[in-house]
């Protein structure tokens, strides 16, 4: 009986210091159409783009800089020859998956920008520890597949017109994600207070939906990071 004991007692301490395990950081595919033909898109252009300096990652707020934000996009990162690899719904899991299927090996790019948790935070979805988790597996996975590029990592931006419940959520994410930052390889930014008024109002004008830039919003983005961007692309 002790023997069994001391085997319960072993086995719990070895699942405590294992991987966390849950839908946020389990790499998972999703299996509509339109994802996998964007998910082919993106992988093409890291084909075509060997010489590519600058990657953004994230969801349909970073596959939007091909929407309000593309002319921001053609003077900003065009000469940086930048791939956008966002695609719209993505969650951490699958952005994990991306990452870990893309063409990595044909590039080397000097940065790459992250933005990604705002669709793990819906709901009941996923806890603010579980998407911290999934945004600290694909900082794990981007050092790991490129270990010469800095990463970026931005906050969550705030969603939602007022405070609420969700923004609560997503700061709590971004507290934790912030630790990430080791001065040398990844960089922790967050500028989600410049999309805010004085009063905490998401401004329709820069989101319409509050959760999407418009051209405008954009702007800010690009202003924000860059700063820290330019340092990163050696002052490029």
């Amino acid at each position: 009986m002790r023997v069994l004991t001391l085997l319960v007692i072993a086995l719990g301490l070895a699942a405590s210091h294992a991987e966390p395990q849950h839908s946020a950081v389990y790499p998972a595919p999703r299996t509509d159409a339109g994802w996998k033909d964007r998910a082919k898109l993106l992988d093409d252009r890291l084909k075509e783009a060997p010489e590519t300096e600058l990657l953004f990652i994230g969801d349909s707020i970073t596959a939007g800089w091909e929407g309000g934000g593309k002319e921001v996009w053609a003077s900003r990162y065009g000469p940086r020859k930048a791939v956008n690899l966002g695609i719209g719904g993505d969650r951490t899991q699958h952005v994990l998956w991306r990452l870990q299927h893309a063409p990595l090996d044909g590039v080397k790019p000097k940065a790459a920008v992250v933005m990604i948790g705002t669709n793990n935070s819906n709901g009941e979805d996923n806890t603010p520890g579980q998407i911290a988790d999934g945004v600290v597996a694909i900082v794990r996975t981007l050092r790991e597949k490129l270990p010469n590029t800095k990463i970026l990592l931005l906050a969550i931006f705030p969603r939602g017109e007022n405070f609420n419940a969700q923004r609560g959520k997503i700061a709590q994410v971004n507290q934790v994600i912030q630790k990430l930052d080791d001065g040398r390889n990844v960089f922790f930014l967050d500028i989600g207070h410049r999309f805010l008024d004085s009063t905490g109002l998401l401004p329709a004008e820069i989101m319409p939906d509050y959760l999407h830039l418009t051209a405008k919003g954009y702007q800010i983005w690009a202003d924000a990071i860059e700063p820290r961007l330019n340092e990163l692309l050696g002052g490029k």
